[in-house]
């Protein structure tokens, strides 16, 4: 069973930042997941809200912004391009890109790091909520692995994954039973269940589990 640490290791560092990704390989993790955006200047940065968060708590908002100006409000930004040469493909890496966002800046990060040969289709997912994001990445990268995310829907996540040529699927663990588990694991689907930090319950599921997301990943270590 895989150990995805959640937006680097949410659970002891900030998360989608290089402190979190440090924090993620100290505890051994097999794969990185973080979420990416893109600001109003082209810039695809590591955010899972729509909007950046200051100390004080004020908010700008990713696509209305320049890098310049989000990376002024929030010093621990970080770009897609540092992650994955921080990251060196050392483990995995899950790239989720949110709902909405143009793929064609992503993209082209992606591509500089494919033409330097550190990153290939074997150290490198793409995943996303929305299936229109998830599609028109498979169109312009069809090599690299593709991971549909789902909140709930075990039949949708299966129509999702056969548009997308996928069997990995990262589901909300709290809408997932073990029966279902075993009829994925059969039809030969890989499931991650997020955000578990509890290794009691996983450990139940571990026999039908291709790896689990976790905010805490010394919980899991090897």
């Amino acid at each position: 069973m895989k150990i995805i640490g959640h937006r680097g290791a949410k659970g002891l560092a900030p998360e989608n930042t290089i402190k979190g990704f440090q924090k993620a390989l100290e505890h051994h993790v097999d794969e990185i997941e973080f979420d990416v955006r893109v600001t109003n200047d082209g810039v695809p940065v590591l955010l899972h809200d729509e909007a950046a968060s200051d100390v004080a708590g004020n908010l700008l908002v990713v696509k209305d912004s320049s890098y310049q100006e989000l990376k002024q409000h929030k010093p621990d930004l970080t770009t897609l391009f540092d992650a994955l040469n921080y990251i060196e493909a050392r483990v995995l890496v899950l790239v989720e890109v949110k709902r909405g966002e143009p793929i064609e800046p992503i993209v082209a990060v992606i591509n500089e790091f494919l033409e330097t040969g550190m990153y290939h289709s074997g150290n490198l997912a793409l995943g996303s909520f929305s299936q229109k994001t998830l599609r028109e990445l498979h169109k312009v990268l069809p090599d690299i692995p593709k991971v549909v995310i789902e909140s709930w829907s075990g039949v949708k996540a299966h129509i999702r994954a056969r548009q997308v040529q996928t069997k990995r699927l990262s589901m909300k663990h709290l809408w997932l039973w073990r029966g279902f588990l075993i009829s994925m694991k059969r039809s030969g689907f890989q499931i991650s269940p997020y955000t578990m930090n509890n290794p009691v319950k996983v450990r139940k599921w571990q026999p039908y589990l291709y790896g689990v997301v976790t905010d805490y990943p010394d919980r899991f270590e090897k």
